[in-house]
């Protein structure tokens, strides 16, 4: 089945405007007038990065720069394992923290480790100030370094969950050196998440560096699987999915890493 849109839809493909393109609900598949085909999900991505759709978000009185669709996938991971704690390197403004602090207040279980080598103070100040914060533990520093890793780990009782997730810098050597970092503090069935693997399909849009083809968080992942066998990429299932798609549309291809060995 083809759905025809015509003046009164418009997509972007890099600086090209479509004004009359097809959608196939049978294979998912956008096709021009050109002929180019182009997965749906490809198309919606690289127009929201162009357009810096992610940009446009807060929760709960804090930007939170994600793909709202990562968000609740995300959280049905946490409902799911229902972790004593959840890392997140990477703070920003405090967004993705607070989100994470509110599935914990939300089940009545958990708290967040914020973790970022520089905290601004009004940001600091914002994530102090909130109706959250006694579920948020802020820890300023490189979170490769081995002085972090260990405080980080100071934190965390020895029979604890614990889900981590990696967004901080995105560069393969960061994201591999987080990886073999916290790994070990990852209980079994849990998750490790890469976040931004997005950066390898978005080269050569505005706001990308040419070296994105290899230098991302997807390349640390291949890397860092090829010797540690206790994970592998496993896509969380979906506690519901009535609709005709069943892909995660997603900043974050292949960043569940899944503790399936002990």
């Amino acid at each position: 089945m083809k759905i025809n849109f015509l003046a009164m839809s418009m997509l972007v493909i890099g600086v090209t405007r479509i004004d009359n393109f097809y959608f196939s609900l049978t294979d998912k598949n956008i096709q021009l007038d050109d002929g180019r085909i182009i997965p749906l999900d490809d198309a919606w991505l690289r127009a929201g990065w162009d357009i810096k759709y992610v940009y446009g978000f807060s929760w709960l009185g804090r930007p939170i720069i994600q793909l709202p669709e990562d968000l609740i996938r995300i959280q049905e991971v946490i409902y799911e394992i229902k972790p004593d704690v959840i890392v997140e390197t990477g703070v920003a403004h405090g967004g993705s923290l607070i989100f994470y602090a509110s599935i914990c207040k939300s089940i009545g279980h958990g708290r967040v480790i914020g973790v970022d080598i520089e905290i601004r103070p009004q940001n600091r100040s914002a994530i102090k100030n909130h109706e959250l914060n006694d579920l948020i533990t802020l820890i300023e520093g490189n979170s490769i370094s081995n002085e972090i890793i260990s405080e980080v780990k100071s934190q965390i009782k020895g029979e604890e969950t614990v889900l981590v997730i990696l967004d901080s810098n995105h560069s393969k050597s960061h994201v591999l050196a987080e990886l073999h970092g916290y790994a070990d503090i990852v209980s079994p069935k849990s998750y490790i998440i890469a976040c931004d693997g997005i950066m390898q399909s978005v080269k050569g849009a505005s706001r990308t560096e040419e070296d994105w083809s290899w230098n991302n968080p997807i390349s640390a992942i291949e890397e860092f699987l090829a010797t540690n066998k206790k994970f592998k990429v496993t896509e969380p299932m979906w506690p519901f999915n009535e609709g005709f798609f069943n892909k995660r549309i997603s900043y974050w291809p292949n960043a569940y890493l899944k503790r399936v060995f002990d």
